[in-house]
């Protein structure tokens, strides 16, 4: 039976609402499709964006005491906290959200096939590995700051900077969370993912990842098991000469271990 005014004026109504949640809530957006990580991101994105209005607060409070003749160093080191903190759990929000600026012109007007296929490339072969490197340079930087201690150049900053600096690996590994999810929900549009799909569309950062975790596995092994070499002479030791082999080995045995098992049991997901 056709509708009557009332009820199309409600669906329309309701439509609205939704477009305008979706436009004023990113997070909100495409929520149908999105998986567990996805909304573990976002979730996080949510709290993060709790930052901004301590951090605003943070800002005019600085002004009102520099104004009358108080300088608090802390106080300048915590707006930087605030705003890099917020700043880096936003990250991965924009990327579950695809809430970022776009400026390729042509984008819009593609297929959802397409569409995918772009983001897949994007997201894969040059996003995860940048965030992969980055969060392995940033668990050594970070460790580094921890052992020295580091804290503010000024007597009354924030003295445990090591704090903030061993927060940023974990932020990157949320931004590298939400690229997963997402190039997952876009290989989507062409299969049911499993995860040699997934190895294949992320390959260079799962190899990285795989290389790292060869090297990383080898050098603690030489170094229990070998009490008198100095630590900075073990990544030099002939075992570790070929780990970058190791993880590509690695990538290839996980790929023809899912891929056989899919084939056995091609009605699981």
């Amino acid at each position: 039976m056709p509708e009557s005014y009332e009820e199309t004026l409600h669906h329309v109504a309701s439509d609205t609402i939704d477009h305008v949640a979706e436009i004023s809530d990113p997070g909100d957006r495409n929520r149908e499709n999105h998986l567990w990580g996805d909304r573990f991101v976002i979730g996080v994105g949510n709290v993060a964006a709790w930052l901004f209005p301590i951090l605003m607060i943070a800002i005019v409070s600085q002004v009102f005491l520099r104004k009358a003749g108080i300088n608090q160093a802390w106080l300048d080191d915590a707006q930087w906290w605030l705003y890099g903190s917020a700043l880096l759990a936003g990250f991965g929000y924009a990327i579950t959200t695809e809430s970022h600026v776009r400026v390729d012109i042509f984008h819009e007007n593609f297929s959802e096939k397409k569409k995918a296929r772009i983001e897949i490339f994007g997201l894969g072969w040059l996003l995860l590995p940048f965030l992969a490197m980055m969060a392995d340079i940033l668990i050594h930087y970070s460790w580094a700051s921890f052992l020295a201690r580091e804290g503010s150049d000024s007597p009354n900053g924030l003295h445990m900077l090591y704090l903030l600096k061993m927060f940023l690996p974990l932020l990157f590994g949320v931004a590298m969370m939400a690229a997963w999810f997402a190039l997952k929900r876009h290989l989507m549009a062409f299969t049911q993912p499993k995860l040699w799909h997934m190895l294949l569309g992320a390959f260079p950062a799962a190899w990285f990842i795989a290389e790292r975790l060869a090297h990383y596995g080898l050098w603690w092994m030489v170094r229990l098991t070998n009490s008198e070499i100095q630590p900075r002479r073990i990544s030099r030791e002939p075992l570790l000469e070929h780990t970058t082999w190791y993880g590509l080995a690695i990538i290839i045995l996980l790929v023809v271990i899912s891929f056989v098992m899919a084939r056995r049991n091609p009605s699981e997901a």
